[in-house]
């Protein structure tokens, strides 16, 4: 006996989706396209970060460098510290400067304090540490960020 199987007419006809496949790679490509903007937005979130971290990096360093380019003379007699004398920044000395970064941005500027310290980590030889710390809030997470240059100093350099 010989079966021969075979598509009847109407079935031939009708090879077109179902709805539920349809449906099915519809949500396919809705979790495809969602994934694809999720991705560009933490991207882009993640590279403003980064610059903005960058110009406070910035900021840190270029506040260490004005304290370590402070007039420190420690052969000078008799001693004294402040503005125009041997030690124009004295020991132990804290101070601030508030700025705004200098990042291109939209809406409201980005406020930042920028702490510096000096501290006297040895008398002999005569060492200070310069501490520079730039503190800023990333408003896209609303977290506080701290960006932080520690550098020595001694008196003939």
């Amino acid at each position: 006996m010989i079966l021969r199987l075979a598509q009847s007419d109407r079935a031939r006809q009708s090879g077109g989706f179902t709805l539920i496949e349809v449906l099915i790679s519809f949500v396919i490509f809705a979790a495809s396209v969602g994934g694809l903007i999720y991705g560009y937005g933490q991207a882009n979130r993640m590279a403003t970060w980064s610059s903005w971290s960058v110009a406070a990096q910035s900021y840190a360093q270029q506040g260490a460098e004005q304290a370590r380019s402070a007039q420190w003379n420690s052969q000078m007699w008799p001693v004294a510290s402040g503005p125009g004398t041997g030690d124009e920044l004295g020991c132990p000395t804290n101070y601030f400067q508030v700025d705004t970064l200098d990042v291109p941005t939209d809406g409201a500027y980005i406020n930042i304090t920028n702490f510096i310290s000096i501290t006297q980590i040895s008398t002999n030889p005569s060492v200070r540490q310069i501490r520079s710390d730039c503190v800023w809030w990333f408003p896209l997470t609303g977290q506080w960020c701290t960006n932080t240059v520690i550098t020595l100093r001694a008196p003939d350099q």
